[in-house]
């Protein structure tokens, strides 16, 4: 009996399985070497015991370079804008970390955050390869949830309730936690062949996953 040629709707050919491997193999390449940029990046910002401030500013100029990233991301340019993106990105992190390093077991409360992220980020990558699942299923779900996220996070820079905060923090853990599952799964089942923004996706899964986390470790560990 001859295998199905199509699976889930999908071609499975020797050619598009290749290419997808490769595509996945760049992809965990690049983001590898982004995260460890950031993480340099990061380390010299709170070195330098930027203010909150700056961070701002840095992540105003991050959402720009986003747009670079995505225009170029079909040519060599697009390595040079991804690398600037997650390391101004890392940059931004500095104050936020300087923080809750001030905290009581400030460092621990950072090392939990960065643990989990990657217990996180490791178990859903992995479940998402092992299984092969088609999850753009939830694409539509994932997407109301940040645009929910999203306004709710500008509604309550005015109103600071910090109930309403330690929702905001817990949703998106969930929402991050259902990107990782979404993104991985594209890249897959063919649905993103660009490893650049393959990258870019899975960066700011990681990085949005790790500041929540983050937060709900610093609000814990107050009460």
């Amino acid at each position: 009996m001859q295998d199905n040629p199509i699976i889930g709707n999908r071609a499975t050919s020797p050619e598009s399985a290749l290419a997808t491997n490769k595509v996945l193999r760049n992809t965990y390449m690049l983001l590898s070497l982004t995260l460890v940029f950031s993480a340099v990046t990061a380390s010299i910002s709170i070195a330098m015991n930027l203010s909150h401030g700056a961070a701002l500013v840095m992540m105003l100029v991050g959402f720009g370079l986003l747009f670079v990233v995505n225009k170029t991301a079909d040519s060599s340019k697009g390595i040079v804008a991804i690398f600037a993106f997650t390391g101004i990105m890392g940059a931004s992190l500095g104050p936020m970390i300087n923080f809750y390093l001030a905290m009581p077991n400030g460092a621990s409360l950072v090392m939990q955050a960065l643990g989990g992220t990657a217990v996180v980020f490791f178990g859903l990558s992995g479940y998402a390869l092992t299984t092969r699942k088609d999850f753009s299923f939830l694409g539509g779900f994932l997407f109301v949830g940040l645009l929910v996220i999203v306004v709710a996070s500008l509604a309550n820079l005015f109103f600071h309730v910090p109930a309403v905060s330690l929702a905001i923090s817990a949703a998106a853990v969930l929402i991050m936690s259902g990107l990782i599952l979404f993104d991985t799964s594209r890249i897959i089942n063919g649905g993103e062949t660009n490893y650049i923004r393959a990258t870019v996706a899975l960066y700011l899964d990681i990085y949005n996953l790790f500041i929540h986390l983050l937060h709900l470790l610093g609000v814990f560990n107050n009460d």
